[in-house]
């Protein structure tokens, strides 16, 4: 017997930058003139229902004035589109519309938008580049960050996808303005998160200050913008590819995942982690890791987010238990969460972030939450 060692040992930088400001549209434009995408001139402009008419078309008219040739593929919004086939559909229209590896994707809209491309572009002619214009609080908080695409089955969210980094983030405030109330709120779950995670000082900013969000205060928004990029980073820099810390970035979102499943998406992505966040104070304070009044406090801040703790009565909870170990951090066969040690920092559990939590524990917090 003969054998062959391929060797492929490579350094990859992956290192992308970010810009916070308003109207970005003719920043894009001037860094893909300058060879942000490889110097490719065909772009593939991707959006949802919403997003495309409000900004995504007015990209795809600045590509066109600039010498680019461009198309908009629109798939209808929300996160039941974060598919398989919505992907596939995608990848089918862009074939047939003649597009090969010299073309580069440009995400335009919230998380199930950039999750979607991201992935798209990573698979696409063995990988394309991309870049992420956020238009949502919820995108610009995690999803346009950290490089983690991935689409949802019936069986699990967010378990086929990929690591792929885009070669540019634009979180464009302006755009802030035209999101809904209810959006809105979704998007602080995700900044409540990170403050409750990561950052103490932060929780505190948010509870005197958060409400300049609805009001589109430049100050506070650019502040959180800034912290929710500062926080992800200081994760994603040490564990890019969730091998172990990055699993932090995941508090609140075992219940919070499920929930969103349960509840068939009537629930917005932050509406139902901040249940989940709830619950996962809940089980902090009964391992002695969290005070009461922490727990209080997570609770109001998410409250005057807009976000609701309780559980709808609509969720059946015994279906809701079950479909906790559909969630990526089980081990087999066994639930294991992220919980805080105090607000502003996770518990260490040895080499791990994440405890095991027997189910009946868990039963018992899901069944005496309101």
């Amino acid at each position: 017997m003969k054998s062959f060692n391929v060797t492929l040992k490579k350094v990859v930088d992956d290192s992308y930058d970010i810009d916070i400001g308003y109207g970005l549209e003719d920043r894009l434009i001037n860094d893909l003139k300058n060879g942000l995408c490889c110097g490719y001139k065909r772009a593939a402009v991707i959006s949802d229902s919403i997003v495309a008419p409000l900004y995504a078309e007015g990209i795809c008219e600045k590509l066109s004035e600039n010498g680019f040739s461009q198309k908009l593929f629109v798939f209808p919004e929300g996160e039941k589109s974060k598919t398989r086939r919505t992907k596939e559909q995608l990848e089918d229209d862009m074939l047939a519309s003649g597009y090969r590896r010299d073309c580069f994707v440009i995400a335009v809209g919230g998380g199930v938008v950039t999750d979607i491309s991201g992935f798209l572009a990573g698979t696409y002619g063995r990988g394309v580049p991309f870049v992420n214009y956020a238009t949502t609080l919820l995108a610009a908080a995690d999803a346009s960050i950290g490089g983690k695409t991935a689409v949802d089955t019936p069986l699990a969210t967010n378990l086929i996808g990929m690591f792929n980094q885009p070669k540019k983030v634009y979180i464009d405030l302006e755009t802030w303005k035209t999101l809904p109330r209810r959006q809105l709120s979704s998007g602080l779950c995700e900044t409540v998160k990170h403050a409750m995670m990561a950052d103490k000082e932060f929780f505190e900013y948010l509870e005197n200050n958060v409400e300049g969000v609805f009001e589109f205060d430049r100050t506070v928004c650019e502040h959180i913008a800034e912290k929710n990029c500062d926080i992800k980073y200081s994760v994603v820099m040490k564990d890019e590819r969730e091998a172990s810390l990055r699993e932090i970035l995941n508090l609140g979102h075992t219940v919070g995942r499920a929930i969103e499943v349960v509840s068939d998406y009537r629930l917005l992505h932050g509406e139902a982690v901040a249940i989940g966040l709830a619950a996962e104070c809940i089980l902090s304070e009964s391992m002695g890791l969290m005070t009461g009044d922490e727990v209080k406090r997570s609770i109001s801040l998410l409250n005057k987010c807009g976000l609701s703790t309780n559980i709808p009565d609509y969720i059946d909870r015994d279906i809701l238990v079950e479909k906790l170990y559909t969630d990526k951090k089980v081990r087999d066969g066994k639930l294991r969460f992220i919980v805080q040690d105090g607000i502003g920092k996770v518990k260490q559990f040895g080499d791990s972030w994440a405890v095991g939590v027997k189910k009946s524990d868990i039963q018992k917090i899901i069944y005496d939450m309101k």
